[in-house]
């Protein structure tokens, strides 16, 4: 393990050269962290290269010089294969005592005997070589166990199972009869109703979520790897959650639906870090909740729906908490 030279603190990253220089701009946890162990003003300013206090890279024109040196020092160190590697930077200081007690904030309580990185001010990278190596021997496993609680495209039911058929000369009476329904549904109800379907329509950042996790990322979107197949075939079948939910609350007519998608889209822009340590065994342990979570949510939401009269709309939270039993089921194993 080799170490980053930043200014007064060494700190170890695994990141390629080209994420380097993006990590090593003072942020605020850094920052703090740097004035609280070293008692020294540290830089807090955005600007890379401040002449007056920036203490990450010198001052001024040296300052810049020693950074793109250190740079061009880093690339060296790069895994040919260009497979992460820690990078080195020469003459890297001796730790110091003031540099232990900021290493040792950087540890995982899940995994105390990993060497994870500081990305964001969020534990990263707790994924130790041994553990990596037990998630790559479970393939077999995936394909004969978890496999199973996937069904194929043909035998899924589709949002257009349970709403009014465009192409019918029912459409409008149909509508007109949901909308009626509807009617019965008390406004706190559909508060809960809307907050399911936002839950479901934030599935990308669930996905992003997942290829971050290492030993299962996707690597290249479309990876043949038992562990990408799961996760884009899981996320095709949960698609059909939110699509399902979305329509029925716009042909419902009760609900803000541009408030909605404003919504939505303020909660997919804004990412989530659930604090998995892009760790596997954290990973996995928080799919499994998070599927229990929606399996209740949805099925308390149909039996509600029931004793408002809106049949038709148990029926879609009851087919939806069916598929999130049978993911936990697979997320369990």
């Amino acid at each position: 393990a080799g170490d980053v030279d930043y200014g007064d603190v060494k700190q170890s990253w695994p990141w390629t050269e080209g994420e380097t220089e993006a990590l090593l701009r003072p942020t605020p946890m850094k920052v703090q962290a740097m004035r609280s162990l070293s008692g020294k003003p540290a830089c807090t300013s955005s600007r890379r290269f401040s002449s007056v206090s920036c203490r990450a890279t010198g001052s001024g024109s040296e300052g810049a010089s020693s950074y793109s040196s250190r740079r061009e020092s880093m690339k060296a160190s790069i895994n040919p294969s260009g497979a992460r590697s820690r990078l080195v930077a020469p003459n890297a200081i001796e730790a110091r005592p003031d540099v232990e007690a900021l290493e040792k904030l950087v540890r995982s309580e899940a995994a105390p005997d990993a060497s994870p990185v500081l990305i964001c001010g969020q534990v990263s990278h707790s994924l130790t070589k041994e553990r990596e190596e037990i998630i790559h021997s479970m393939e077999d496993f995936m394909e004969e166990k978890v496999y199973k609680y996937l069904k194929p495209v043909e035998k899924c039911w589709q949002a257009q199972d349970f709403l009014p058929d465009p192409a019918s000369e029912d459409f409008i009476p149909e509508i007109q009869a949901l909308r009626e329904r509807t009617l019965a549904l008390p406004d706190d109800y559909l508060v809960v109703l809307v907050g399911d379907m936002v839950t479901e329509e934030a599935l990308p950042t669930y996905m992003s979520m997942l290829n971050t996790i290492d030993g299962t990322r996707d690597e290249t979107g479309s990876d043949d790897t038992v562990w990408g197949k799961w996760t884009r075939e899981w996320t095709a079948e949960e698609n059909r959650h939110g699509d399902l939910l979305n329509k029925y609350l716009y042909l419902s007519g009760r609900v803000d639906m541009r408030q909605i998608e404003v919504t939505i889209q303020n909660l997919i822009g804004s990412g989530m870090c659930p604090k998995t340590e892009n760790n596997p065994y954290l990973g996995f342990m928080y799919t499994s909740f998070q599927e229990r979570a929606t399996k209740v949510s949805h099925g308390n939401t149909g039996r509600s729906a029931a004793k408002h009269g809106d049949q038709a709309l148990a029926n879609i939270c009851a087919q939806i908490a069916s598929d999130e039993a049978r993911h936990e089921k697979a997320y369990q194993l």
